[in-house]
């Protein structure tokens, strides 16, 4: 059951991607991503990785305001009222789904107080307390899960953070640079 929901899941993020390639208007571009990194989480949720989740969702939020900031000076759209409708419509048909899915995804955590530990033996967390010391030779077990267990994931991890501040950097370095030439503000023909 998961199988089929994470499946759905991830062909919802390839819709959202080809949307964000297609589309010429940025802030839907950039509205797109964002549906993408959310499911992203949602996903993450569901296969029990929830400090991945978390840091999806907070480098897809603060990304996200940072893209809307910058697109929303560059692309302003007027829209008439059967755009809009349609829009609205197909947003709050897209805030259900997504919203069906948190929910599912919700239920399949355990309940609060009784720790994962206790509820799977198998559990990696297990492994990392029993054998942590002997099989790493490290005198703290988070630096022995963050480092030798998962470095690749903390790896991913830090890519993403330095890859949404490279971006706001690149986009705020290339707004500065307008307004000191002062290219973009209207004011080239007087």
């Amino acid at each position: 059951m998961i199988e089929t929901l994470i499946s759905m899941l991830i062909f919802f993020m390839i819709i959202g991607a080809i949307i964000a390639l297609e589309t010429t208007d940025l802030l839907s571009a950039v509205i797109s991503i964002g549906a993408i990194g959310s499911v992203a989480s949602i996903c993450y949720l569901f296969v029990g990785a929830p400090d991945i989740a978390s840091t999806q969702l907070v480098v897809e939020v603060l990304t996200i305001i940072i893209l809307i900031r910058a697109t929303i000076r560059h692309d302003l759209i007027t829209i008439d009222g059967d755009r809009e409708f349609f829009g609205l419509t197909i947003t709050l048909a897209l805030i259900f789904v997504l919203f069906l899915f948190g929910i599912k995804a919700f239920n399949n955590l355990f309940d609060f107080g009784n720790p994962a530990i206790s509820q799977l033996p198998e559990a990696p967390s297990n492994r990392y307390l029993a054998c942590g010391f002997q099989e790493t030779g490290a005198n703290n077990i988070l630096s022995a899960i963050l480092f030798d267990y998962r470095g690749l994931d903390t790896f991913g991890q830090l890519c993403v953070l330095f890859a949404g501040i490279w971006g706001a950097f690149a986009i705020m370095r290339v707004q500065s640079r307008r307004k000191k030439t002062g290219k973009g503000d209207g004011n080239e023909d007087r």
